[in-house]
């Protein structure tokens, strides 16, 4: 997909053209589309009008995002203590392992600070990674550049290296600096790594991402380096809540969709 947006010239379209076929878009043509129908085909226009209706409430519910989730994605399980314990022995043992992890995107500018920062999303893959090191002792890589949609900002991986220094007191040894998405994140990550000699990665990236990113990762590295998932942000909401529309559930099931969408283009 990538490869056809590049041949029409529209690559920085990418960010829009994703937008427009997730949530709640596609569900408020439905109920356009429904309402037109009703005076001429009213059986039909009330049955398109409900469908929209109810897309537009589960794309909001966390409810429906986890099923989605658990049951579409099937994301790898969290590393358990002992995980920990066996990354902890080949730090000690001084084996070519790096925690790696992916960008989620950066703001141009946070006025409060007056430089640009991480997104949300981004942040909390950064505290874990940091967490990931502080506890095993392996050392950190951050991949991420210039999204599609900022193509002006700084690097992503330059921001998180500022933060991850002088905010958590971690340093980064490694910083790649120029991938716009996920398969470019593993292409210049894994080439920049490799010659470094690593030969196993910690890869930390949100639950929702892992399988697309691990999939990726794993075809580059075509078995020369091992891939060893590290996914977070996995909580589940209150289950009497789950199914009343609310705007976490509504970021899950974006995100959701959006790796599907992301898995069905190969990007």
């Amino acid at each position: 997909m990538n490869g056809l947006l590049a041949l029409f010239g529209i690559e920085s379209w990418k960010p829009v053209l994703t937008a427009l076929v997730l949530p709640p878009v596609p569900f408020l043509l439905l109920v356009l589309i429904g309402t037109r129908l009703v005076l001429p085909r009213r059986g039909l226009g009330w049955i398109v009008t409900l469908l929209g209706v109810t897309g537009l409430w589960l794309s909001a519910c966390s409810g429906f995002g986890q099923l989605l989730n658990d049951y579409a994605l099937k994301p790898p399980v969290p590393l358990t203590a002992g995980d920990i314990a066996d990354l902890k022995s080949e730090a000690r043992a001084h084996k070519a392992t790096a925690i790696v992890i992916l960008g989620g995107g950066a703001e141009v500018l946070a006025p409060e600070y007056g430089v640009s920062n991480l997104l949300p999303t981004s942040l909390e893959r950064l505290r874990y990674g940091v967490w990931l090191n502080r506890e095993t002792g392996l050392p950190l890589a951050f991949s991420g550049g210039v999204g599609w949609a900022q193509p002006d900002g700084q690097a992503e991986a330059q921001i998180a290296s500022r933060i991850a220094t002088h905010e958590f007191g971690r340093p980064l040894k490694w910083v790649e600096d120029t991938s716009r998405d996920t398969r470019e994140n593993a292409i210049r990550t894994l080439a920049m790594l490799r010659n470094e000699g690593i030969t196993h990665i910690v890869l930390v990236t949100h639950g929702t991402h892992m399988p697309r990113a691990l999939k990726v990762f794993e075809e580059v590295a075509g078995g020369a380096i091992h891939i060893q998932a590290a996914p977070m942000g996995m909580s589940t909401s209150n289950r009497a809540l789950a199914w009343i529309p609310s705007s976490w559930g509504f970021d899950l099931v974006r995100r959701v969709l959006h790796e599907l969408l992301g898995q069905a283009v190969g990007a």
